[in-house]
């Protein structure tokens, strides 16, 4: 994203799709980059006009260009009029794109195109590809992978997204450093070593290597370990905390 956002212009600008499971972290590394490139307001520019050198947007739960464009208008903290045509809205979105200087455009949750008819996915689609077109900025997709489906469902899209994967969690050395990360951060009297093998095994197999997953495992392991006084996460503290993995809470009765 860094080699993107100080790409030079051109006429057919790179892409990118990041691709990865629910809740694994997609949001959290594009917000992270959209922090590091904080706008400039419109006070402390020459012209007067604020600066957007990253923005961030999510596609509407369907593909819905009007909603579209809105939520872009919201973003840039542009008002508009709910009722207003979509070839308004989409010139107003445009207009301020270019005016506030947006150098790459995130797109978060672009796998909701597919929860509208072909029809519909087929003008989200267009639009994308028209979008890079017009703007000479790169796009950043963001979503599971339904995502690489959609977009790899246009052949022209296909081309210019590079997809980049985001899986699940595996044992590792990496792996090890989050679970040691996670503990520092405990407010615990006790130190637990989540990074041995037999715990940290543990957590990543209930978590099914989800990275929001080994979170929630370890701070209501944490919040157990306090209300018992064993001030400590062991197998037994994580059994007790009443965690049901991913797959499982599909087939919890109701």
């Amino acid at each position: 994203m860094e080699d993107l956002l100080t790409f030079p212009k051109r006429t057919r600008m790179p892409n990118l799709l990041i691709v990865g499971p629910t809740n694994n972290g997609k949001t959290m590394i594009v917000e992270k980059f959209r922090r590091a490139h904080p706008p400039d307001e419109a006070s402390e520019t020459e012209d007067g006009v604020a600066s957007i050198p990253v923005l961030k947007v999510q596609m509407p739960d369907g593909p819905d260009e009007r909603r579209f464009f809105g939520g872009i208008l919201q973003a840039l903290g542009f008002p508009h009029v709910p009722s207003e045509s979509i070839s308004r809205r989409q010139d107003s979105a445009m207009r301020m794109l270019r005016a506030t200087g947006v150098n790459l455009l995130i797109i978060d949750e672009v796998h909701n195109l597919l929860a509208g008819a072909q029809v519909q996915q087929r003008r989200m689609l267009n639009l994308l590809r028209w979008l890079g077109n017009e703007l000479q900025i790169p796009l950043v997709a963001v979503g599971t992978a339904e995502a690489l489906h959609a977009i790899q469902s246009d052949d022209q899209l296909a081309n210019r997204f590079e997809p980049v994967g985001l899986p699940p969690w595996r044992e590792g050395e990496e792996y090890r450093q989050l679970l040691s990360t996670l503990e520092a951060v405990l407010p615990l009297r006790r130190a637990s070593h989540l990074a041995k093998p037999a715990i940290a095994q543990k957590i990543l197999t209930a978590a099914e290597g989800i990275l929001g997953e080994v979170v929630t495992i370890v701070t209501r392991a944490a919040v157990r370990a306090i209300t018992t006084g064993s001030e400590s996460i062991s197998a037994t503290v994580i059994d007790e905390s009443g965690f049901i993995p991913p797959s499982q809470r599909r087939r919890v009765a109701v």
